[in-house]
């Protein structure tokens, strides 16, 4: 090791203490080298990109000199660098607009992160014991490689698999092609809270297999069935613009909004009108709006065009959802649901969004396809104030991905990967690779995932932290932080115009990790026979693919552009956006997250409302139980970030803490009060939290927002309340395969008083019960 490397200059005494009479050994801590750029008390600010949600928003980072403690050859020591201090959103970034959410500001502490895997670790121990040794990334990758060359040399197809997360980037793309080169499937994504029936119901009604993109701006008034677009679903930030500016952005217009949820959320508070509807039914009161305004003459049924005609009788008026009877199952009265109706056309531009829990249902899709009618009926689709598409870049490089992985690759739904794949030795992957994606902790019990996973020979894992699947790898091979590595998204909504947000390292990594694709690379040249690659880095893969996009400015040279800007948005060649809506027509989408390579199914036969179906008697379970997407950790992915632990929940102020939900006339008849311990349970088990009461959750409801009840996932989550998953019940859509969440029944008992395990925001636990709160109406 030369100078360059480091420098003793002093040794420090580090972490030496001694214990009763015993002595122990100086540790030295060695003052490294400081990075050539840093200038000492000078802000330098960097693009980025946000990977905590999928939403794709550019960042500004600020970097300034720190000292950081770093890993080196094994030895500790500390290093002048430029560090991030502070990301803010990127001011011209068409998704998020110079906007960052909390999750976002908080996404610092990933690189930070004290629980952090800083190096390379192999199994010590018995799986899920946690107990790993330390090796060099050396070892580590000629220990990977010859685990694929024997994988390689059997003839089974599906021999290789990979857990990840539903992504649309380049990292994404080359993933698939590395394992489909190698004789895997495609890859196994599974997002307890995903998207995949509304990007079904668009790819049936309007040809393309992605989210919507909402025109808040210039609508005037607004109907979301179970949509939190202001908190959680799609795209916030950018749908948290758009709402301001059609609630205060318009002089003399402020447009009206109503939402259909039976448990408040975020974007239901700022709602003018909160209306609950029976669980399941918000397809049929869609229809029902449809009805009266074809019945009043105001939209003819030919209207609704491709969207309507997959809904039965919708070419006669859909006589069977008359406000009466549409009344009867919806639970929301007949003058209500004829109001609403003349509200919806009188006040157009108007749009209704759908999403959440509404499609987590047996009947999901079919709840879809009705609001797409709707929406198509009173024309709100690719209209001003309506929903459209973001065109989705074809590029370069990815289509080059695709010749060389050769085979089509569709997404196996996770229930359908235990079912099919883990069911016998015979079809269990040999290796399986772990992607950031955490199934056994948000998988329903009766898959029983970890079992199954404790049966493939192999499971290697790329992730930065030990969760509850990566905690069962033999082999960990930590992955940068999205500040230390090149990173890519491709948003899927929230913009016009094509967007690719892209950004170099905005500083050094602190510790011995390596890029996901620096390992693919390196460890396809270690194979045999090696797998060649036409691109030798990260920058270059990159630079082959949006490089070739033309330049946004006047006198722009493509690559230095994008990189200066953080990305590449405008408006795409007629070429790339008649491949990117053929693509959508008729292969699913190209996103790495949707069926990829799946032909969009034509329906079988029109589809009729069916009655949502749930696990669990009526008599022994006698309340619907709902795992609400947590506003601060989403599906507990994030609850290892301290910041986003302290941060109170936006309605109940908790913090630190799981809770239930439940209505104060439930509360009342079963001798429950607010903070008291309860019991939740399911045919599948049961979990125990305190409980607030609230007039926000129709009374057959119990919520238990998501995010808590790690058993394994760094000190700030391990530990702390209980996981709702664990009492879920194993139903999914038929078409689509994605989990029912929404469809288990549970019973709530009394088991004590408050005990001191909810946290709350200025003021701690609330003295007052349940008698406290006016009946519920």
């Amino acid at each position: 090791m030369d100078r360059r490397t480091f420098i003793r200059l002093t040794a420090v005494s580090g972490a030496t203490t001694a214990v009763g009479a015993c002595s122990v050994p100086s540790e030295s801590l060695i003052r490294f080298v400081p990075d050539e750029d840093v200038v000492p008390g000078l802000s330098v600010w960097t693009p980025g990109v946000c990977t905590l949600c999928g939403a794709g928003c550019g960042l500004t980072v600020r970097l300034m000199d720190a000292d950081a403690d770093v890993l080196r050859d094994g030895q500790k020591g500390v290093k002048r660098t430029l560090a991030a201090k502070k990301l803010e959103g990127h001011a011209e970034h068409p998704v998020n607009h110079g906007r960052l959410c909390a999750r976002g500001q908080a996404g610092i502490q990933v690189t930070y992160h004290p629980d952090r895997i800083t190096q390379p670790l192999k199994r010590a121990g018995e799986r899920g014991t946690g107990r790993y040794e330390a090796i060099d990334w050396e070892e580590a990758l000629a220990d990977l490689a010859k685990r694929l060359d024997a994988v390689r040399a059997t003839a089974r197809p599906g021999r290789l698999a990979w857990f990840g997360r539903a992504g649309a980037g380049h990292r994404d793309a080359l993933v698939l092609a590395f394992v489909r080169r190698l004789g895997g499937s495609g890859p196994i994504a599974f997002d307890v809270f995903g998207d995949e029936v509304l990007r079904r119901a668009n790819a049936q009604s309007f040809g393309r297999h992605q989210l919507p993109t909402l025109d808040l701006v210039q609508a005037r008034y607004v109907i979301s069935c179970g949509a939190d677009f202001l908190g959680t679903w799609n795209s916030p930030v950018a749908h948290s613009l758009g709402y301001g500016a059609m609630r205060q952005g318009r002089r003399g217009i402020r447009g009206a909004f109503v939402q259909v949820e039976s448990r408040m959320t975020q974007t239901g508070a700022n709602a003018d009108e909160w209306l609950p509807a029976n669980p399941g039914t918000e397809g049929a009161l869609a229809l029902g709006l449809a009805h009266v305004i074809m019945a009043r003459g105001a939209a003819r049924a030919g209207v609704a065009g491709r969207a309507g005609a997959q809904i039965e009788e919708c070419a006669d008026g859909l006589p069977s959802f008359n406000p009466e009877a549409v009344s009867g199952l919806t639970g929301v009265s007949a003058k209500r649901i004829e109001r609403l109706a003349t509200e919806l056309i009188d006040n157009r531009p108007s749009v209704v969004i759908v999403s959440g829990p509404p499609l987590a249902h047996t009947n999901g899709l079919f709840t879809a396809l009705a609001v797409n009618a709707l929406n198509a009926l009173i024309g709100a689709v690719e209209q001003p104030s309506g929903l459209f598409f973001t065109p989705q870049a074809n590029v370069a490089a990815m289509a080059k991905l695709d010749a060389i992985g050769q085979a089509p690759a569709d997404i196996l739904p996770m229930h359908a990967f235990v079912a099919e794949r883990l069911a016998d030795a015979a079809s269990t992957p040999e290796l399986l690779i772990v992607d950031g994606a955490n199934p056994v902790f948000s998988a329903p019990p009766a898959w029983r995932l970890r079992a199954s996973l404790l049966r493939v020979p192999t499971i290697v894992s790329v992730g930065a932290f030990l969760d509850e699947t990566s905690a069962l790898a033999d082999l960990i091979l930590p992955d940068h932080s999205f500040l230390e590595s090149w990173t890519d998204a491709m948003p899927e909504s929230g913009a016009s115009t094509g967007v690719i947000s892209v950004a170099a390292p905005a500083m050094r990594p602190l510790h011995n990790t390596k890029s996901t694709v620096d390992v693919l690379r390196e460890v396809s040249a270690k194979l045999q026979p090696p797998l060649e690659w036409p691109w030798q880095t990260h920058e270059e893969f990159l630079m082959a693919s949006i490089g070739t996009l033309p330049p946004t400015e006047k006198d722009g040279d493509g690559w230095s552009e994008v990189q200066m800007r953080g990305g590449w948005w405008g408006d795409l060649p007629p070429t790339l956006r008649r491949a990117s809506s053929l693509s959508d027509e008729t292969s699913g989408g190209s996103r790495a997250g949707s069926a990829r390579g799946a032909a969009v199914p034509s329906p079988r036969q029109l589809e009729r409302f069916t009655t949502p179906q749930f696990d669990g008697d009526s008599t022994a379970f006698p309340l619907y139980f709902l795992p609400a997407v947590s506003p601060v950790f989403l599906d507990g992915s994030l609850a290892h970030l301290p910041w986003l632990q302290e941060l109170p929940d936006p309605l109940t102020s908790a913090m630190w803490s799981a809770w239930v939900e439940l209505n104060p006339d439930t509360a009342q008849g079963l001798g429950i009060r607010d903070g008291d311990v309860v019991r939740v349970t399911s045919a599948h088990g049961w979990v125990e939290a305190a409980a607030i009461l609230s007039l926000g959750i129709a009374p057959t409801l119990v919520a238990m927002p998501a995010g808590q009840g790690h058993t394994t996932y760094t000190r700030y989550a391990s530990g702390r309340g209980a996981n709702p998953f664990t009492i879920l019940a194993a139903v999914t859509e038929e078409t689509t395969g994605a989990l029912a969440w929404a469809a288990t029944r549970v019973k709530i008992e009394h088991v004590s008083g408050p005990d001191g395990r909810l946290v709350l925001f200025a003021g701690g636990q609330r003295a007052h019960g349940a008698s406290d709160y006016p009946p519920h109406r």
